[in-house]
């Protein structure tokens, strides 16, 4: 994506269901937990870069024993800076210790038996450590300490926020990680202390009732109080103090999250291939979390996929599909590779089915593996164009001419390289978008001047600033004859508040474009129409409100306004033709048949908070207001 933009986190949680012994005796190291959690937090980097953090639970401590440890870290090197303070602990022990399993979890900290691991991608407010997953809620009960990590946006924060006031609590702060702490904290209190309740008037010790307790609490019911009213995109990783631990997928399994168990471990991860690579398992072993479902890992070891509330219509992330996910698994990778392939006739359309003058090429680095997929499709439509070709030549055909129609092939080049980020160190704004400009540069030389077509294909384009101010321009100094544009997903027209930092209107480059032909066409009265039927519709229930930004967009074809943003994206300096040509929605469909989540290109919203967003997006917008739409 040449638009960098923040999005979704990335959560790991490991249970070990034998004794630390086991590990230290079967794989050599009674580490065994903390090495598999190093490994599947780094193969899921690429869903957080601006933080870290792990915590980890001991089952089965004397009193007194501290049981649960955490660490974080915000460092620009975070995962190392993690895990380097992690295993310090374990740096000057003498190799009988370090061989003893049950000394080193009495002793030392992070040897446990649950693990929570997150990256976190900051989608708004400031990267500080206390920003950074898990998060504790403390309590000298230990059914009562809870550990929570997660990736979500809840789009009704102040709702729930309000209904935590109202049960006489006083947050620290108006967050969505902290309301959905307190939350879910609340319901386990009231769980343990029914569960207390209900055993004292049997005679049972307190210590008796703890033992209860850790049997009986239903962590399902639990979750079925405390999610009810939560409207947004989530994945949620909790640990309670005492060993029962759960993760849950909302009830459109919005976010990704996977598992893998066997008789040894309990694995998830928001990424399939990171448990695959971890536990060296293959593709059919791991298995999805079901949408409105929560994996319940008991402290005796019970496993169980619970549903925790009412399961809605499947609306999976697309872009997972399209960008976040690492493309190493295998249907995201036939998927992109899919989207590449779909725009092949329409881009033979554009440079007029002339290959012999055409370059084709990539916009690095996430668009590799749709560009294989659209010259797959070349080769499809040459492999075609050949058969034709020779049946014309007739039974005998000339040698020269039959190697000539044989040699024909796409010429793809590597024509974008993506360079070092330069340092600017002057202030002057001119001077500075000059050196930003200069992140791409080009390889010389391939393209024919004022003679070759040049085709890149980019996965997205969001807002087009790096199209526009880097690619654009630095591609025009090649001198081709026209430039075309090809993007693997649809137009980018709505706010995300499931996970994507993508909530202000102004930004993206559809809206500017639908903007530009309204005011060009006389219709821009139709904003301030939209915009006071947004205002009417503050008061109402989130589920009767209506997207007043898709009438806007109905105005125009598809077409049109990529050919307006076509002439947006195109800088004032270059003169030679470029066109920009999108991915259909009914292509990502045919692409991504199990992730039909679109929202941020249909205004087809899963959740109810979802129009009341893009509604405040966009009144934001009128109102010139610089801020987050939920």
């Amino acid at each position: 994506m040449s638009d960098q933009i923040k999005h979704e986190c990335g959560l790991a949680f490991l249970r070990l269901l034998k004794p630390i012994s086991f590990y230290k005796e079967k794989y050599g190291t009674a580490l065994y937990g903390l090495n598999k959690m190093q490994l599947l937090l780094q193969k899921q980097r690429n869903r957080g870069q601006d933080g870290a953090g792990l915590a980890t639970i001991k089952l089965d401590l004397p009193p007194g024993s501290r049981y649960i440890s955490r660490r974080r870290s915000n460092s620009p090197n975070y995962l190392k800076d993690l895990f380097t303070g992690i295993f310090s602990h374990f740096s000057d022990l003498s190799p009988e210790y370090f061989d003893s399993a049950d000394w080193l979890k009495l002793n030392k900290p992070y040897v446990g038996e649950l693990y929570l691991g997150h990256l976190r991608y900051g989608t708004h407010g400031d990267n500080s450590i206390e920003t950074v997953h898990p998060f504790l809620r403390q309590n000298n009960w230990m059914t009562r300490n809870l550990v929570l990590a997660g990736n979500f946006n809840l789009t009704n924060v102040d709702e729930l926020f309000s209904e935590l006031v109202e049960l006489g609590q006083f947050p620290k702060e108006k967050s969505d990680t902290v309301t959905v702490l307190e939350k879910l904290g609340h319901f386990l209190d009231d769980e343990v202390e029914r569960l207390y309740t209900w055993f004292k008037p049997d005679g049972h010790t307190n210590q008796e009732i703890n033992e209860l307790i850790f049997k009986h609490l239903d962590v399902a019911r639990m979750l079925r109080r405390a999610c009810k009213k939560f409207d947004g995109g989530f994945v949620m990783g909790g640990m309670i103090g005492h060993g029962d631990a759960f993760v849950l997928r909302d009830p459109n399994g919005i976010r990704p999250a996977y598992y893998y168990r066997d008789d040894e471990v309990v694995v998830v991860a928001s990424e399939r291939p990171a448990i695959q690579t971890a536990m060296n398992v293959r593709y059919r072993e791991v298995q999805e979390i079901k949408p409105g479902h929560a994996l319940i890992v008991k402290k005796d070891g019970r496993v169980s996929e619970e549903p925790y509330t009412d399961i809605g219509e499947k609306k999976s992330c697309s872009f997972e599909r399209i960008y976040f996910s690492r493309g190493t698994d295998r249907d995201i990778y036939l998927e992109r590779k899919k989207l590449g392939e779909q725009l092949t006739e329409r881009a033979l359309q554009a440079i007029d089915y002339d290959i012999e003058n055409t370059v084709w090429s990539a916009v690095p680095n996430t668009a590799e593996t749709a560009f294989y997929g659209l010259i797959d499709g070349l080769e499809k439509y040459l492999n075609k164009e050949k058969a034709k070709r020779i049946l014309e030549l007739g039974e005998k055909p000339g040698e020269n001419k039959l190697k000539k129609i044989l040699n024909m092939r796409p010429r793809v080049e590597k024509i974008i390289v993506k360079d070092a980020k330069m340092r600017t160190f002057i202030a002057d704004e001119v001077v500075r978008g000059d050196m930003v400009s200069h992140v791409y540069d080009v390889t010389y030389g391939i393209v024919q001047n004022e003679v070759d077509k040049l085709v890149l294909l980019d996965d997205s384009i969001v807002r087009g600033t790096t199209l526009r101010d880097s690619i654009i321009r630095i591609a025009n100094r090649l001198k081709p004859s026209m430039m075309v544009i090809l993007s693997s997903a649809p137009q980018i027209r709505y706010p995300d508040c499931y996970g994507i930092d993508m909530s202000q209107m102004g930004k993206f480059v559809a809206f500017r474009a639908m903007v530009d032909l309204l005011e060009e066409s006389g219709r821009d009265y139709l904003l301030e129409e939209a915009y006071q039927k947004c205002v009417q519709q503050l008061n109402l229930p989130k589920s009767e409100v209506s997207n007043e930004l898709i009438p806007l967009y109905d105005q125009f074809t598809e077409e049109e306004i990529s050919d307006r943003i076509a002439k947006l994206l195109t800088p004032p300096d270059v003169e030679i033709p470029v066109k920009v040509i999108y991915q259909s929605v009914k292509g990502l469909h045919r692409a991504c048949p199990d992730n039909k989540g679109d929202w941020y290109f249909t205004g087809n919203y899963p959740t109810p908070g979802g129009n009341a967003v893009a509604n405040r997006a966009f009144m934001n917008y009128m109102e010139k207001k610089d801020v987050r739409a939920y």
